[in-house]
């Protein structure tokens, strides 16, 4: 296993764990030196807050663990494409690097849609695209079958109920 699966492992165990808690799967870990700093998942709907992306968590949470904000010697790692308000943060952070897997083509801001990286900021991030990609992929399509099937199941169920107080 190279160390960009090993660390994108990690994020991919922070996906799964938001699904478990009925998030969308995207999972984050930021790399100083070797070792994760800090750790992310998406919590927009436990939090009602448009602001808790992964990656986010995961930055706040090397901030805070490295004492600054500039994280110029760290890695991101990340299972689906950074959308503009990660990539914003990405840029201001200072993060040297960008590993992502599965792209997004609705919101992504490192290639699919735009590559934000490529801007005159005054820092633009590497960026490696498809680290274990099918896998992060899979994480994700799963999790919204599982949903539709859900919303499919409760619309024919309150049909349902709807006959039946008739």
């Amino acid at each position: 296993m190279t160390e960009q699966e090993k660390y994108m492992k990690a994020a991919l165990r922070l996906a799964r764990k938001a699904a478990e808690e009925g998030e969308v799967p995207v999972g984050a870990v930021v790399v100083c030196d070797g070792k994760i700093v800090g750790r992310g998942r998406n919590r927009r709907e436990t939090k009602k807050n448009a602001l808790h992306h992964a990656e986010i968590e995961a930055i706040g949470k090397a901030c805070k663990k490295l004492g600054g904000w500039r994280l110029h010697r760290c890695d991101l790692y990340v299972t689906l494409e950074p959308c503009p308000m990660c990539a914003g943060a990405i840029i201001n952070a200072r993060i040297k690097t960008v590993y992502f897997g599965a792209a997004d083509p609705k919101a992504g801001s490192c290639g699919s849609l735009v590559n934000l990286f490529e801007l005159p900021y005054n820092h633009q991030p590497e960026v490696v695209s498809d680290v274990l990609g099918e896998e992060c992929a899979e994480v994700l399509k799963s999790f919204f079958k599982a949903l539709r099937e859900k919303r499919k199941a409760l619309r024919l169920q309150q049909k349902s109920d709807t006959a039946n107080s008739v």
